[in-house]
């Protein structure tokens, strides 16, 4: 083969790679494979390592935030991925407000919604389970610790959430009983905590062919999906899931360049104001979107940093703290002004997750964040009312053995957990650490899972702080139930229960703890 020539794929062996890619690479490098999180994987950045290079990276991951696959495709489907990404990408179809229409679909009619729960379980404590690659969701008692309930949701579903409560807009319906999905193929499945397991999958429709978050308005009536392509949000009547309003978000950058891939990752409602936010991730920009009047839709852009990823609420619902993570910076929006507040200076690939809230003893009231590229966490103060000095400033630091993904805390308890999941190495990938709120230092590094091909992701506390739920995500064998959730006990930190039956169990929610803000 001539040097910098693309490697020849049969079109079988393209269309599994192409599948493969979408799955597992589309979210870091984007569709177009011109970069975000991830390094650009373009053929003239590509075609310069060659095959045997760019599998060796596949294969063992990087310590600057990619993880290993070789835990998850065979040599020869790593192989074909390499030569893959050394051909020209291919532009995917755009989707219509009609083609979205003939997704939408009603499983329960809304007439039959029953009136109270039918179950006599505590609905407030139950967790919502992502099963990443079963294209499910999990319903577990929090209480019993029993699963309920798995739901067929769409492939890789990466946020669940539910209408929370809001400070100027009250919904109709019961806080936290709707729930609703979002897959990495764009389903959308709205959820019925008070249903029988049976029915709990209420309504469903399709958004996007590839999309990464959700959210709910203050006043129950709307949904709103974004989308990685096409590059858009949609906004849906949340009781049919009907789409009703679709806007792109393709635009100028912060630095003044057009963006064919503008994704949208982080959608969130905000909880003082009748708007919901869109952080256009290649953009570089926070949009306030007004959804009180859907045919004038007031939009603010609000100039930031690249590139936006996810976020989280200070205490007080005002300031919306999200990852640039290209830029190695917090953003923080106030969303009272609509303008950006602050942009604090954090290390490699900012990475919260839905973030964390505590109070330390020398700077008052504080936020943090993981990192997906080195193995640290960014701690600063987020109370400009008392704390006027140490606000939107780092606070300090706390190192641990590997880069992350999320981290979690709750009011009650004395420590700050994190995961190491984005780190190469088996032993820091399957442990989880935790540090203490006023000593600031480690106490206890937790081996959740020794398996062979299971690591250990995402923290979430119960609804009175007393435990807490770390992920078993068996990405190897991921086609089986074999995937767990352990508990632990929040004060001793000592194991106390396994979840088993999951497959893939990564992110999980509880419904307390989302719709009352707990950090």
């Amino acid at each position: 083969m001539a040097a910098n020539q693309a490697p020849t794929l049969t079109p079988e062996e393209f269309e599994k790679a192409k599948t493969m890619y979408f799955q597992r690479c589309a979210g870091c490098h984007g569709v177009l494979r011109t970069g975000a999180t991830g390094k650009s994987l373009l053929p003239k950045d590509t075609l310069k390592k060659g095959t045997e290079r760019l599998s060796r990276i596949i294969e063992l991951g990087t310590e600057g935030g990619m993880n290993n696959f070789d835990d998850i495709f065979e040599k020869a489907d790593i192989d074909l991925l390499a030569k893959y990404i050394q051909n020209e990408p291919p532009v995917p179809p755009e989707m219509s407000l009609e083609m979205m229409k003939e997704h939408t679909k009603q499983f329960v009619a809304l007439e039959d919604y029953p009136t109270k729960p039918l179950h006599g379980r505590n609905w407030e404590n139950f967790f919502v389970v992502i099963e990443r690659d079963a294209g499910k969701a999990a319903i577990i008692d929090g209480d019993t610790k029993e699963v309920i309930a798995h739901l067929d949701t769409g492939y890789a579903v990466h946020v669940i959430k539910g209408s929370e409560h809001h400070k100027v807009d009250h919904p109709k319906d019961a806080v936290g009983r709707f729930w609703y999905t979002i897959g990495r193929d764009g389903k959308v499945n709205k959820i019925d905590l008070w249903q029988t397991p049976d029915k709990m999958l209420v309504a469903e429709t399709k958004m996007a062919y590839d999309a990464r978050d959700i959210a709910v308005s203050g006043d129950g009536k709307y949904v709103i999906a974004g989308g990685y392509w096409p590059p858009h949000f949609v906004i849906m009547d949340a009781d049919t899931l009907d789409p009703l309003k679709v806007v792109s978000t393709r635009g100028i950058n912060v630095d003044g360049e057009y963006v064919n891939e503008a994704r949208v990752a982080a959608i969130y409602t905000t909880p003082n104001e009748s708007t919901f936010l869109v952080a256009v991730k290649e953009l570089g920009q926070m949009w306030q979107v007004d959804y009180t009047d859907l045919d004038n839709l007031r939009i603010e852009q609000i100039n930031s940093a690249k590139f936006l990823h996810d976020g989280f609420f200070d205490p007080s619902g005002r300031y919306f703290q999200i990852a640039a993570n290209a830029s190695n910076k917090m953003v923080v929006v106030d969303t009272k002004t609509r303008k950006l507040e602050a942009l604090i200076d954090v290390v490699d690939l900012p990475h919260p997750g839905p973030g964390a809230n505590w109070i330390d003893k020398e700077c008052g009231q504080v936020s943090g964040t993981t990192h997906l590229g080195v193995g640290t966490v960014s701690v600063w103060g987020s109370d400009p009312i008392n704390k006027p000095d140490q606000a939107w400033k780092l606070c300090y630091e706390v190192e641990t053995d590997g880069a992350g993904v999320f981290i979690r805390t709750h009011p009650d308890s004395q420590y700050v957990w994190a995961d190491q999941t984005k780190h190469p190495e088996v032993e820091v990938q399957q442990s989880v650490q935790v540090f203490d709120k006023d000593t600031r230092e480690i106490v206890k590094t937790i081996r959740v899972t020794e398996e062979e091909g299971k690591v250990a992701v995402h923290i979430e506390f119960t609804q009175d702080g007393s435990e807490a739920w770390v992920s078993v995500w068996n990405r190897k064998d991921n086609s089986n139930a074999t995937g767990e959730i352990v508990v632990y006990d929040a004060k001793t930190l000592e194991e106390k229960y396994r979840i088993k039956g999951l497959t893939t169990p990564t992110g999980k929610f509880n419904v307390h703890n989302r719709i009352n803000h707990v950090t």
